[in-house]
């Protein structure tokens, strides 16, 4: 009798194993932290605290597996949070009184560069001094505003071609008027490899002023007269797998309502995390309140 019953039961018990769905991990949330600095110019410009959150919103809504973190009026992190950080983002002004620069920030920064995390500055965030910071920016992110080399023109820039990247994943040609530095300094190969993302033939009107630490140089004139076209966004591999990227937009709050702008500095956010990214690229809707929402109490935009 029993002899008879057991290849019954193993049956039942094989149907019912296989009736179960087999388990599917969800792959692991890249820990994105967002660092905004203080309040700096005028109403709708170089609002950072604003363009962080919006950034925050749109990859909180992307629906990829991305946990953000957010700092805000130039808040240092804790350690565990930078410890678990896949990419840091800078959206703050620079030069001598970047927030990086502050007490052992560097230190703490470098220690986390050298596990593979991101490094991402934008617009001021770009620009340190060539004697602290500009030295890890280049390690880093490939590059750097240095003062009496680069420049800081307001112009429209028409970005007819992007070059095939994640980054660019579904991002089109676009064209913004925005303060685009460009002229950076930029590593040589033996630290990694760059891609320009953007870049644009700057007009001979970005070097109507006279010779300064941020307006002009003979070398940068010469570059403009020549019709070189000049990088404004790139995209870095360290040689020890980390990356970087720097983008030097970012002056007009507005320009992020631009899909195409907005989306390829999401796209450079996952990739510097080592994400992967949509073919289509990050999707985000920006309404003119989101645009609206966290600003700064700066007064009257004019």
């Amino acid at each position: 009798m029993k002899t008879a019953l057991r290849p019954t039961l193993f049956s039942a018990l094989a149907l019912i194993i296989t009736a179960i769905p087999a388990f599917s991990a969800e792959p692991a949330k890249k820990q994105i932290l967002l660092l905004a600095g203080m309040p700096s110019h005028g109403p709708g410009q170089h609002e950072h605290n604003a363009g962080v959150l919006l950034f925050k919103k749109c990859l909180d809504e992307s629906g990829l597996p991305v946990k953000t973190t957010a700092h805000l009026n130039a808040a240092w992190p804790k350690p565990e949070e930078l410890a678990t950080a896949d990419t840091i983002l800078f959206y703050c002004d620079g030069g001598k009184g970047h927030f990086l620069l502050n007490e052992d920030r560097l230190a703490q920064v470098e220690k986390e560069m050298k596990r593979g995390a991101g490094f991402v500055c934008l617009h001021y965030a770009v620009e340190f001094p060539s004697e602290i910071g500009g030295p890890q920016a280049l390690d880093w992110m490939g590059g750097f505003f240095e003062a009496n080399w680069s420049v800081n023109p307001h112009w429209t820039a028409d970005f007819k071609n992007l070059p095939k990247h994640p980054i660019s994943n579904g991002v089109n040609p676009f064209s913004s008027n925005d303060e685009w530095y460009f002229h950076m300094r930029f590593a040589d190969a033996s630290k990694g490899s760059r891609t320009d993302m953007l870049s644009a033939i700057a007009p001979d009107s970005t070097m109507s002023r006279k010779d300064g630490p941020h307006e002009g140089n003979p070398t940068v004139r010469a570059e403009v007269a020549a019709k070189n076209p000049q990088s404004v966004a790139w995209a870095f591999e360290r040689k020890d797998g980390g990356r970087g990227f720097g983008f030097t937009g970012g002056h007009f709050h507005q320009g992020w309502a631009n899909d195409d702008q907005r989306k390829l500095v999401l796209n450079a956010i996952l990739w510097t995390a080592k994400a992967d990214i949509p073919a289509t690229g990050v999707p985000s809707k920006v309404s003119e309140e989101d645009l609206a929402a966290n600003l700064d109490p700066k007064g009257k935009k004019k």
